[in-house]
């Protein structure tokens, strides 16, 4: 038995006959795939660099051909400035194409008009380009003595500390110019006043007054619902600021130091005194004075 396994191994084998490989085949066939492998990576290269220049090629020309030129300027936003100035401080040149427009440009030429926050442009295919703006809401009144002789400017003031314009007589010629939108904001907005001569307001620059910063700080410091009450702000100086309620009371704020406790004791006092106050000074927080009317 064990030789009948042993000559059926035996005739295996014989079946299947062994093949010798010398080493040199084997370096040889190792070095033929390398070489071809480095043929393909320049091969798949050439082909990406030829498609990528093809399709950059055909973008430039496309982007300078008269295809999809700006044929319509629209304006979203505004409320304080018109179309028409929006699109002439825009300046979209003559042949420009919502592929090579540059909206980097536009948004600059914008934003340098102070009522103008922010800016973005939009490109609607296939002819239009509309610009979105956001613009600077009226935050206060200020009136400035601007001269010598005691005159008074109104200008309005954006929440950053920007000048957005002068106020003039609504009825004046130079009111009329202005949009009815700005004096209707302006009726609302928290008034300054009592600026001395000094300040020199200019459209498009930061308020630097310390007068008006003081004020400005004492409004904005504010927690409570005392803020919300506030009609006018005197600001002769920075030590003397006084605020009117819509009530009518007055309150001698001084500067803007420990605005939350002279906030307290001004509630408190309207509280305990309701309807029976029309003077308040916290000058000296901790030395509070009131006069009942």
């Amino acid at each position: 038995m064990r030789s009948s396994r042993s000559q059926a191994r035996s005739y295996g084998q014989a079946d299947q006959p062994l093949r010798s490989v010398s080493v040199s085949d084997v370096h040889n066939a190792a070095r033929y795939r390398s070489k071809r492998a480095a043929r393909r990576v320049p091969i798949v290269f050439i082909t990406i660099v030829a498609i990528v220049a093809v399709l950059g090629i055909g973008g430039v020309v496309l982007a300078n051909s008269g295809v999809f030129t700006v044929r319509q300027v629209t304006v979203s936003g505004v409320s304080h400035i018109t179309s028409e100035e929006v699109t002439n401080l825009a300046a979209v040149p003559e042949g420009t194409t919502l592929l090579n427009v540059d909206a980097n440009g536009i948004t600059s030429r914008m934003t340098s008009n102070p009522w103008v926050q922010s800016a973005s442009v939009d490109r609607v295919f296939p002819d239009t380009l509309n610009l979105n703006v956001t613009e600077r809401p009226i935050s206060a009144v200020v009136s400035v003595t601007v001269d010598d002789s005691n005159t008074v400017e109104r200008w309005a003031l954006a929440p950053d500390g920007m000048w957005l314009t002068k106020l003039p007589d609504q009825n004046s010629a130079e009111g009329q110019a202005l949009p009815a939108s700005v004096y209707e904001d302006a009726e609302n907005a928290l008034e300054i006043t009592d600026i001395p001569y000094g300040s020199s307001p200019e459209a498009g620059k930061y308020c630097n007054n310390a007068n008006v910063e003081n004020a400005l700080s004492i409004i904005d410091g504010m927690t409570t619902e005392l803020a919300d009450q506030i009609k006018s702000v005197s600001a002769a100086s920075s030590n003397s600021t006084t605020l009117t309620l819509d009530n009518g009371v007055e309150i001698a704020f001084g500067d803007s130091r420990d605005i939350r406790d002279k906030e307290r004791v001004c509630l408190e006092l309207l509280q305990q005194y309701e309807g029976k106050i029309s003077y308040i000074n916290v000058r000296v927080v901790n030395k509070p004075v009131w006069r009942s009317m």
